[in-house]
């Protein structure tokens, strides 16, 4: 394979080798990669920010993330965020730091991910930085997205019989974290022709892990339903961390019924063969990307019909606390148990 050194092209020749075939897609953007700055612009519609950092070592690991695989996840999980607060993503900026060690073919394939996520979801690349680094990649992305008055969603807008609904399943990501962890481990100090890596009826907890997806298509079809959530948010760091952020910046409290929580069958097969708790997984594993929302109780019957989408639970009074309903009725405090990078 061909390796070309970064400092062939300078820092501005690299920008122009990654971006000079980007083609703008959205009238909001004016002007794109090439300029100091960016030129927006939205006229009516409210603008959504957000950004996220991720660092090699702490969210993610080059032993088993391609980086291809890389570049499209950083830029769905700022996706993701837009999506959440019911808007839809419009741009990104994508800043590096990297060492020597990557060479111009490897920020190939990286910006490679994340267009082929931008085209996806009809999303422009219109700025960034590059800079060296002494610890490994690190990946800052900041999203814009476009939200209409009056629609955009925030984690505070909960309401007492509001219904609790969760998109797709939990916990599949999780456990393809620890399959991967587990084949490191087992790689480490191998001979590569001698090992190789077992996962064999396992390949949705790898996708779920290396390849998740925004969830667009439930953002249409709740506007194609008319119904706004009353609050939402992306499962990143657990279900249960991410619930308990909605009742308490809504005031109220919650039932969640572990029976109604939608898991896969790798991950529940998964799970037992780690010895772990499946709900537990489901609960706290984190990076589903999946979406939390609350709605009125008088949309029952909608979500209940709604593809891919599961009623959980419902809000109740803040003094009835955030409890788990297990099968046999008991109820357990709720805990946010969910990955923090900085208590790593």
């Amino acid at each position: 394979m061909q390796r070309t050194e970064i400092s062939v092209l300078g820092e501005f020749g690299l920008i122009r080798y990654l971006t000079e075939k980007i083609e703008l897609k959205n009238p909001s953007t004016v002007k794109g990669v090439g300029d100091d700055a960016a030129v927006l612009d939205y006229k009516s519609k409210q603008v959504l920010v957000t950004t996220d950092l991720l660092l090699e070592g702490v969210h993610f690991d080059l032993v088993y993330v391609p980086l291809k695989h890389l570049g499209y996840k950083s830029a769905i999980v700022n996706f993701s965020d837009i999506y959440a607060m019911n808007g839809k993503p419009k741009q990104i900026t994508v800043s590096i730091g990297l060492s020597k060690r990557f060479c111009v073919e490897d920020l190939e394939e990286f910006y490679a991910g994340i267009q082929l996520a931008c085209e996806e979801h009809g999303v422009d690349l219109v700025g960034g930085d590059t800079s060296a680094s002494m610890t490994g990649l690190a990946i800052s992305i900041t999203c814009l997205g476009e939200g209409e008055k009056g629609k955009i969603v925030y984690r505070d807008g909960a309401k007492e019989n509001d219904l609790i609904c969760v998109s797709g399943n939990l916990g599949a990501a999780y456990m393809g974290l620890q399959l991967l962890e587990r084949e490191k481990t087992v790689f480490a100090g191998k001979d590569k022709e001698e090992v190789q890596p077992d996962f064999d009826g396992k390949e949705y907890l790898l996708q779920r892990q290396l390849r998740p997806e925004a969830r667009k298509d439930i953002i249409e079809r709740l506007a194609e339903k008319g119904v706004v959530p009353t609050a939402m948010m992306d499962i990143s760091d657990g279900l249960s961390s991410e619930l308990m952020h909605i009742c308490t910046q809504s005031k109220i409290g919650c039932r969640v019924y572990e029976d109604k929580i939608p898991i896969d069958y790798q991950t529940a097969m998964m799970a037992e063969e780690f010895n772990m708790n499946l709900v537990t997984a489901a609960l706290n594993g984190g990076e589903d990307y999946e979406l939390l929302f609350t709605v009125p109780l008088e949309f029952y019957d909608l979500m209940d019909n709604m593809e891919d989408v599961k009623i959980i639970g419902h809000i109740c009074k803040e003094d009835m606390g955030y409890c788990l309903v297990t099968r046999d009725g008991q109820e357990f405090p709720l805990k946010a148990q969910g990955w923090n990078s900085l208590n790593e």
